[in-house]
Order: structure tokens, then sequence, then C-alpha cells
């Protein structure tokens, strides 16, 4: 065990004769601290509709504990969820805001299937909650889902399969057409787009689609070629669609887009109620522009009005696309697992809400991810006075190449929780790297990242500009799993000052001996175990007290001797 005081610069030349005292008086302790830890506490998960028994099993012998009740009222669910940790739920449950907001011990919420239409995803980053679904686990139920309604689309198998069962033999009533050289146009080719497409050729179909995310290059490596939505109109003989309901697909196809579509085209829609407006769909089978469709979700689930569904010319079913047996299996265990990868910080899957802690699970990013926060709780607290209106995160090294989204976040998720120690308004709940972008803007703080190439050293600056146009800058690296303060205002540490546990961090605008800092610390009932200064330029210097425990705000003895000080745990 080394016994020493970290010191740098000519900040503590008047405090050198000193400096036996000073080795009696402080001892530095050489522990092991414990690095930025992205592991999500995951104790005891509540699962309120009915999963496959696999997702039980893989999370108990993983040692969490498991609650099953699928018959819970809201206002039950709304007592029973402080309890859980996490939560699991397919359709059913609606994870309304008030659900969300009840949840005080709430981490994680996962749907066992595709989308999240049933959870208030807003309500959850804003309370730092994350919300993930298994969006691979239902793709290829899905898929063929779609490709059955297509089929019997084409040889009219709904209502031929009626009219057997009613007595009859309508043979020459339901003539059909075949698939082969017919073109499909699937609007989405994400996961489940792409296997229809790759189904669908196999019957001599030519396929089109339209996706803004895939690209030309991507489609056509499934042999679909990219093309634009008005492009895709008048040439499709059929349309599916497999995007999320969202504002921008929100009645997708209505009546001015079936007027530009080839009379008689068929639409399926396995994805969600609402992208095809029901209204529209329903005068376009009347007129004959539209001459079938397969329909599988509906708006409102069941429907109270079943004048579409009971169209002759509209084969429906009952949201029955990842109603298999596989489908479900494989859902139930791929929320299970999810939940357990994050709790034991291996990875993030299917989150909708969190792309900042999904890139920070890596061992190598953990510790980048605990230094930007504890840069941005040291810039905020030395830029107090500035009204700060934008943070930017300059990243040097090859390594740091794409942290901007995750430093970003970590930044703000430090800055704004020290900052809430005298604005407690100003963020009402803890900070994550869920929510703390949500934050950052509803404060009006503007935030960006820049990589700077050539640099042979991997550390990070964050620069904090205030309302008058002054810059704070403060820069700091990481040494193994340890996090360093390099510089504030391009004053050096000669020592880096080690950013972890209970800290007071101050500033000077002349050397004072170190003794004196130290001292008054004291009076103030610090326990300092470890110092680092900054070289004194430009008439002022920083400085880093470690304590062995925390210590009341105030320091009114030491901020007589120096020019300001702040308390932090970091």
């Amino acid at each position: 065990m080394a016994i020493f005081v970290r010191i740098a610069g000519p900040i503590i030349k008047a405090g050198l004769p000193k400096l036996g005292y000073l080795r009696s008086r402080f001892l530095w302790e050489q522990t092991n601290h414990t690095k930025a830890s992205m592991v999500i506490k995951l104790e005891k998960v509540l699962i309120s509709d009915e999963v496959d028994p696999k997702c039980v099993n893989i999370l108990q012998n993983n040692g969490v504990e498991v609650v099953k009740n699928t018959k819970l009222s809201k206002e039950e669910l709304l007592a029973e969820i402080p309890k859980y940790d996490g939560l699991i739920v397919r359709s059913a449950t609606k994870v309304t805001a008030d659900v969300i907001n009840a949840g005080t011990n709430l981490r994680i919420i996962g749907r066992a299937g595709t989308g999240v239409d049933n959870i208030d995803t807003e309500a959850a980053t804003r309370k730092g909650v994350i919300v993930m679904n298994t969006p691979g686990g239902n793709t290829l139920s899905a898929a063929e889902h779609t490709c059955t309604l297509i089929i019997a689309l084409t040889r009219n198998l709904g209502a031929a399969s009626m009219s057997m069962k009613e007595g009859r033999w309508d043979r020459k009533k339901f003539m059909g057409s075949e698939l082969y050289g017919k073109t499909l146009a699937i609007i989405g080719l994400g996961r489940i787009g792409k296997e229809v497409a790759l189904r669908m050729q196999s019957f001599g179909m030519t396929t089109i689609g339209f996706d803004p995310i895939v690209s030309p290059a991507e489609s056509a490596e499934f042999n679909t070629e990219s093309l634009s939505l008005e492009e895709i109109w008048p040439r499709a003989d059929f349309i599916t669609v497999h995007t999320p309901l969202i504002p921008q697909t929100k009645h997708l196809l209505c009546d001015a887009t079936f007027a530009k579509c080839k009379k008689g085209v068929k639409v399926v829609n396995c994805a969600r109620g609402g992208v095809i407006e029901e209204a529209a769909l329903l005068r376009a089978l009347e007129s004959g522009q539209c001459g079938g469709a397969g329909l599988d979700v509906f708006v409102e689930e069941p429907p109270k009005d079943y004048t579409l569904a009971k169209h002759p010319n509209v084969i429906a079913t009952p949201h029955l696309g990842a109603s298999t047996i596989e489908a479900q299996t494989r859902v139930a265990e791929d929320i299970a697992q999810q939940f357990v990868d994050l709790a034991q910080g291996k990875s993030l899957f299917g989150a909708i809400n969190a792309p900042a802690l999904a890139n920070a699970l890596s061992p190598a990013t953990q510790p980048w991810v605990q230094l930007g926060d504890r840069l941005g709780a040291v810039g905020s607290l030395l830029s107090k006075n500035m009204s700060i209106t934008n943070v930017e995160v300059v990243m040097f090294g090859e390594p740091l190449k794409k942290a901007g989204t995750f430093l970003i976040a970590s930044v703000m998720a430090g800055f704004l929780k020290t900052s809430a120690i005298d604005n407690g308004d100003l963020v009402p709940i803890s900070l994550n790297l869920v929510n703390a972008p949500i934050y950052a803007k509803q404060s009006g703080v503007v935030t960006t990242s820049t990589y700077k190439e050539g640099s042979d050293s991997t550390y990070v600056r964050i620069d904090l500009q205030g309302a008058g146009g002054e810059v704070l800058q403060v820069c700091g690296t990481v040494a193994g799993s340890e996090c360093e303060l390099l510089s504030v205002q391009g004053c050096a540490f000669g020592v880096p000052a080690n950013l972890s546990g209970n800290v007071i961090v101050y500033r000077v605008h002349k050397e004072i001996p170190l003794a004196d800092i130290i001292s008054a610390a004291a009076k103030d009932g610090a326990q300092v175990r470890a110092v680092s200064t900054s070289e004194l330029k430009n008439s002022q210097a920083f400085g880093v007290l470690s304590l062995n425990a925390p210590v009341s705000p105030g320091l009114t003895n030491l901020n007589s001797v120096v020019s300001v000080a702040y308390p932090a745990s970091l």
C-alpha cells in the first residue's frame, strides 16, 4: 500500500515545505474501483399475458423471481407493478403511462412479439425504462401467413370453402388466377418483407418494394427491385404491407393511392391495422378498384363493425400472424434471454428506445460511458454560472470513432444529474442513457458530437458553451477501467485526477499552499485521501480532492481559501 499525495504543477509550490506533514496525514488506498456498470437490476419479473412456459424457465434458471398473473385488472396492475424490476407482456396488457409511472422499481418492459403498440414508449423513455420486443421471433410465422393470404386470394379459398360447408358445389363461380408472372409490391423490406419476397418468388412472382431504410443494394440481394411509392402503385398486381403503424404509414393505402393502382389490385395486411384505411378499402372493394383483400389486423380488435371482414372479396383472420406454436415458443425464449443478457451486461437486443445503451454494453465501451458521465458532472459543476446552451462532445482516437451516440447520452446524464442538485425541478427523476437525451432537449441544451482524425491518443473533450459565448473545456481519458481528468480549460494535470467516488472539485486563481486547501477541507468534514492539481495557466488552476466519504454541501472553510469548490459523488 503506497502512501502519497498526488500533486503536480506550480499551484502547490508554496506548500511543498509541508510535504512531510502531508505524507503522514493522508493515505492513498489502491483499491479497485468498479467500472461503469451497464447491468440492469433484474430480481423480480411480472408476466401479465400468456406466454410459453419456457419464458418462465429461462428467467428462473438465471436467478430471477417470476410471477405470472394474466388476470390483473388495470387497478390491480397499478397496485402490483411497484414490486417488480421487469414486466413481460404480449398484446393484451396495455402498459400505459399510469402503469409505467406506478412502476417505481421498473427498469425494463418486454413484449413477446413484434411491435410495441400496447406500450407507452414515450412515457417509458422519460422514466428511463427500457422497452424491448422480439423483432425476429414472429418473422417466419408472419411471412407464411402473408403468403397464405396471397395464395388464398387468387383462388377464392375462403368463399369456396364456405360454399362447400353449406352444401353447394359452385365450381364455376370461383374462377381464380395464377401467381406466376404477377408483380408483388412489398411495402416494408425488413425481416418479414424479405421472407415474403423469397417465398413468393418461388411461385414465379416479380417482387418490387419500398423501404426508406433498406438500400436498393440490400433489396437487390433478395431479388427485389427498390422503387418509390409513386412508381410502385401502377405496377403492382398484389400489395402487402409490413410496416409499423406510425404517422408516416397511417392510411398509406387510401382513396388517393388506390386510384393510382391497377384496377383489381389485391392487398394484404398482416402488419398493423390502420396502415390501410379501412373505409377507403371498403370503397375500393365495392367499386372493383380493389379485387380482394386479405386482412389479419384491424384498427379495432376485435372489430365492433364486421362489415369489412364480411365482404365477399375479403379473407379475414383474427390476428393470427404470430399464432403458431413455433413462433410463440420462439418469442417467449427470445424475450427471456434478452432480459437475462441485459441483466448480465452481455448485450441489449430488441430495444426500441435505448440506442445509446445498446451501443454501450461491450466491455470495451463501458469505461468510456462512465467517463462521459463523470466529465459531464465535472463540467456541470464548474460551469454553474455560465447558463449552458450548447454541449459538444469531441472524440479523439480510433476506438471512439463511432462513440458519439452513447458519449453524448452519458455526458448529458452526468451534466443534468449534477445540475439537478441545485435545480431539483430541472430533472425530477434519475437519469440514465435511456432518458438523458430527452431531458437534455427539454432543458434547451443543444448537443453535438465530433470525431477528430489523426490523434495518437484516445481521449474525450467536452466543450460547454454559455449563453454569452464563453466556453468551458473539460478533457479526460480512460486508463484500464479508471476514469481520469486530464485538463480543465487547457490547464493540464501533471498527474491525472481520478474521477471516482466522492470528490471535491475546485478552482483557484492564484497559487495556494496545498496544505491550506486540505486543512480547510478537513474543517468542513472532508476525509481527503488523495489530491490532484493542475498547472496554473491564464490565472487559474483546478484541483480534485478524492474523499473517503461524502461531505456536506456548503464547504464554508474551503470556499474561503479557494475561488469555488463543489462536492460530488461520481
